[in-house]
């Protein structure tokens, strides 16, 4: 799409921020709302296919549901000429990959505070019943002020039959990819989870865990191969902080987080000093009925019977031999019974000293193993309820902290730590956070700081901004000028709706034909239009004397408000002139007053106008009295915001004196009424 083509008649392109498998980027402005967007377009070769149009459109729509400060929001859905488009919020910055490779090594606390942004975003997706299915740090901006957005919401499962069948899009992907999904499976929120471990492998480590010369064989790894230990790579990541990594990236989906949240709040206590004697995490074993083969000293341990009964055939030959020799078989029954009763006894007895010590150490263990409870959700109950919870638990109540809440209601328990359904030993420190309310913030003094990145600032924080613009000579476009809440203000900021006054800098103006005006009439011209005249002055034998001969710029110029305008003003006929007179300038430097200064006298500030005058701003009038001007009227008007030098002509007959005054706001500040050559 070329450069300046006007979407929708209101989209108006700017340039190509980039392009995908499946749509192309472009950062426009959107001509309404006066702002920047991304405008996402469908790619061409994807825009014939009815089922994915339907798609585009269903799931495009579903995404404008997902309102979070961590999701890049979709303001706008639309067709045209065949296009399907999505305009979105343009997020100045970078994307998570690029961030890493800049920023790396992150501190970890950085890592886990850019993370939870990140499960933000997808805790509120996944509760909208949606999948992401492509998450890489790709997917993920960091703005100037390091707050996460997740980008492609709602497209990675509108067009995931595409996604999977084109090699640039997988190649992109296959670092992140689940298990499952590489097996060919079908994509949960548990696939989701698993991608938010890689990316969390990747900001501890700055690389991917697998590495492969195809996308089959990087996918061939992810459900072969362990996660390498991030403790491998940097010994002083904690183990606590590993096993985040570790259950997230398991390869079976049951043991993976359950939720988002889950991940989140193990995630948030992961550089806590209690979890620092945490051992390494292990996913359960897996029975799935496999041949095992029996270690020897297993066999060995078999019970032995005592009796093994013989053949049928064997009995009946015994009994023909006893008939035969009935004495000596009665002698060795004998001998053999007599020989076998001590050994049989001896096993009975050691059979029982062994059963008598096991049952021991079962009583031991019974008796001495550790009473244990659980800790109570609490979570929402005044303190005096927790406090009774936990005691009625049999656990201990340690040190109350607090801590502000937009959730919980003012002197309720926010959390506590260890988090309730914890198993833990009987008369355990159990600490509880106490909710002080919503964080207030203090309002900062945002005159002359730029709208775009104090409201994307302010909005993350959880305020609500707006915009009136206004047109200004002397502050630049998109610079605020006034706003609605006094700075030092400390306010909440969910409840906060904060208004911005911001110049749109200078109107434009079309200049119109000033030529044979009268002075008077071409100073009304330029204070309706908030212009600055300029005065030269020649003879003419055409145009009347105190009229203009011609003006620069000329006639249907466009200039800005405050931009000079020189006029030539007719002195009539030469010839009628019989004096000789004497041209020559003087420079007069005009000191700027911010407001704040002391030099004023006691009139001048007790005067109104002065008490009113703008502190950005001077409006200052000049006089002068020669040839062509008298000190009853203004020779030029300006508006100036720092100290000006200005250079004035005079036209005086030989041997007279000029003279000039200068008024600042009201106030003359210059002034010399005898002005000659030398």
């Amino acid at each position: 799409m070329r450069t300046g083509y006007t979407l929708n008649g209101r989209y108006r392109i700017i340039r190509s921020l980039g392009e995908g498998g499946m749509a192309n980027v472009y950062l426009a402005h959107d001509l309404i709302l006066d702002r920047d967007v991304s405008v996402k377009l469908l790619r061409l070769d994807l825009r014939d296919d009815p089922g994915t149009v339907r798609r585009f459109q269903r799931e495009a729509l579903a995404a404008t549901e997902l309102v979070n400060n961590n999701i890049v929001q979709v303001y706008d859905v639309g067709e045209e000429n065949g296009m399907q488009y999505l305009v979105m919020e343009y997020v100045e910055g970078t994307d998570l990959k690029a961030y890493i490779k800049k920023h790396f090594p992150i501190p970890y606390q950085e890592v886990i505070q850019i993370m939870e942004q990140i499960l933000s975003a997808v805790k509120t997706a996944h509760e909208h019943n949606i999948i992401h299915r492509d998450l890489k740090p790709q997917n993920i901006l960091i703005d100037e002020h390091q707050v996460a957005k997740i980008t492609d919401f709602g497209i990675a499962v509108a067009l995931s039959e595409h996604s999977l069948t084109q090699t640039n899009t997988v190649l992109g992907s296959v670092h992140y990819l689940s298990p499952e999904q590489a097996r060919g499976g079908m994509a949960t929120k548990q696939s989701d989870i698993y991608s938010l471990g890689i990316i969390l492998y990747e900001m501890l480590t700055g690389t991917v865990p697998f590495e492969g010369e195809t996308a089959v064989s990087i996918a061939l790894k992810h459900f072969q191969s362990e996660i390498p230990s991030v403790r491998d790579i940097d010994p002083r990541i904690p183990q606590a902080l590993e096993n985040v990594v570790l259950k997230a990236t398991s390869k079976r989906p049951a043991d993976r987080y359950t939720d988002v949240a889950s991940m989140a709040d193990d995630l948030r206590t992961s550089l806590s000093p209690k979890r620092a004697g945490e051992l390494r995490f292990t996913p359960a074993e897996n029975d799935d009925g496999e041949t095992k083969v029996l270690p020897a000293s297993a066999l060995s341990a078999m019970p032995v019977p005592h009796a093994i009964a013989k053949p049928v055939g064997e009995d009946a030959e015994s009994a023909k031999a006893d008939t035969t020799s009935t004495d000596q078989a009665d002698t060795g029954k004998k001998k053999r019974k007599k020989s076998r009763h001590p050994r049989r006894r001896k096993f009975l007895i050691a059979g029982g000293i062994l059963l008598l010590v096991i049952l021991g150490i079962f009583i031991g263990m019974a008796l001495f193993q550790p009473q244990m409870t659980n800790v109570p959700n609490v979570v929402g109950d005044k303190e005096a309820a927790a406090r009774s919870a936990l005691v009625t638990a049999k656990l201990k109540v340690g040190t109350v902290h607090k801590t502000a809440s937009d959730k919980v209601k003012v002197h309720r328990v926010v959390r506590t730590e260890p988090r309730s359904g914890t198993q833990l030993k009987q008369k355990t420190v159990v600490d509880l956070w106490i909710s002080t309310g919503p964080k207030r913030y203090k309002l900062a003094n945002y005159q002359g700081d730029s709208y775009a990145s104090t409201a994307a600032k302010l909005e993350a924080l959880g305020f609500t901004v707006r915009r009136e613009s206004v047109h200004s000579t002397s502050v630049p476009a998109g610079k605020i000028m006034q706003q609605s809440t006094a700075a030092g203000s400390n306010v909440v900021p969910s409840k906060t709706t904060l208004t911005f006054t911001v110049s749109t800098g200078s109107e434009t103006v079309t200049l119109a034909d000033l030529t044979n005006k009268t002075k008077r009439q071409a100073q009304n011209y330029a204070t309706d239009h908030n212009l600055n005249l300029a005065f030269q002055y020649a003879y003419s034998n055409d145009v009347d004397k105190g009229r203009v001969i011609r003006q620069s710029p000329g006639e249907g110029a466009v200039v800005q408000e405050g931009d000079e305008i020189t006029l030539t003003m007719s002195r009539g006929d030469q010839s009628e002139s019989s004096s000789s007179v004497d041209e020559f300038s003087v420079n007069v430097k005009i000191p700027f007053d911010s407001g704040s200064s002391d030099d004023q006298s006691e009139d001048d500030s007790s005067d109104s106008s002065s008490s009113s005058s703008s502190s950005d701003s001077n409006l200052v009038q000049i006089y002068l009295r020669d040839q062509d001007h008298s000190l009853s009227s203004i020779y030029k008007q300006m508006t100036i915001t720092a100290d000006t030098t200005v250079t004035l002509p005079f036209t005086v007959a030989s041997g007279k004196s000029g003279a000039y005054k200068v008024v600042r706001d009201g106030h003359v500040i210059a002034s010399d009424n005898h002005v000659t050559k030398n």
